[in-house]
């Protein structure tokens, strides 16, 4: 069993900055495409970010491109989100989430394992 547990999460002024943290366990992380989700009150939840599993390739929502960097530490079994120039619209729930296939991507139901989220809310 897979099981992943995010930090990082909180209360942070706009124009701010956070990293979130992911720590995956139970399996190869390595093996792993991660990729990191957000879903605010009131709507669907989308796609930010995702990682290869050798870190050779990235992908963003254009939402965020530009401001967020994924990356990740094989060898700590983890994988990180840093959040820059934060803006209101990006206060949601974030998760981490995990995908025992080869192809990098921005589908939720690619994803095999899921966090349980961490509450990021950017203040005016």
């Amino acid at each position: 069993q897979v099981q992943l547990v995010e930090s990082g999460g909180g209360l942070v002024q706009a124009g701010g900055s956070l990293r979130l943290s992911c720590t995956v366990s139970g399996r190869t992380f390595s093996n792993y495409v991660m990729g990191w989700f957000r879903q605010a009150p009131g709507k669907e939840r989308e796609f930010v970010a995702a990682i290869s599993w050798s870190s050779g390739r990235t992908l963003y929502a254009d939402s965020v491109k530009g401001r967020f960097t994924i990356s990740r530490d094989n060898a700590k079994n983890t994988v990180y989100l840093q959040m820059n120039s934060l803006k209101p619209e990006d206060t949601a729930v974030y998760y981490c989430a995990a995908d025992g296939g080869v192809l990098i991507t921005r589908r939720a139901l690619e994803y095999d394992y899921w966090g349980q989220g961490t509450q990021v809310t950017v203040s005016e």
